[in-house]
């Protein structure tokens, strides 16, 4: 009985990497990641329930001995929200420090550096105010080539589901 357990929990545990992104995948995507330092400039639009748009400047850079890019996502001049992309072991992860304020932590299900596509899912949120409160719970980044990126926050709260897109190209 103790065998066929460990069988079934091995084969289970090997399956989550065909479905999500593979191993390698997340230091090979934060790699790509890295190559996005320095200063963005671009725009901002809500579909959903929120409906609003607007100009928004970036910075990315690295930090922790290139174990981890921050991404400043900037409005009217201050920062609005920031992204911590790093690795938890094989895995590619992204902590989103909200301007909801609080911080879904996400990791990447779907690596497709070919397409430039990194897709994240919410793992957990800290600072929750209340159980129908809102916040980011998926992120699609595309890396369209060197100078233009697009991020898809995909928000949930009070039953209700937006996409905040952020398009950006690298300032001059």
């Amino acid at each position: 009985m103790k065998r066929y357990l460990l069988i079934v929990v091995v084969t289970c545990l090997g399956m989550t990497n065909i479905a999500g992104a593979q191993a390698g995948d997340g230091a090979s995507a934060l790699a790509k990641l890295q190559g996005l330092t320095g200063n963005w400039e671009g725009t901002f639009a809500w579909s959903g329930p929120r409906n609003t748009s607007g100009k928004m400047n970036a910075t990315y850079y690295s930090t922790g001995n290139g174990s981890a890019i921050v991404e400043n996502l900037i409005v009217d001049g201050a920062p609005s929200m920031t992204s911590v992309y790093h690795l938890d072991g094989a895995d590619l992860r992204v902590t989103h420090f909200c301007a909801a304020q609080n911080q879904p932590r996400l990791k990447a299900t779907s690596v497709d550096l070919a397409q430039g596509v990194i897709k994240f899912s919410v793992v957990d949120v800290t600072n929750l105010r209340s159980p129908d409160a809102g916040y980011v719970h998926g992120l699609e980044v595309r890396l369209l080539d060197s100078n233009h990126i697009t991020l898809d926050f995909l928000f949930e709260g009070g039953g209700k589901r937006s996409t905040e897109r952020v398009d950006l190209k690298r300032a001059h």
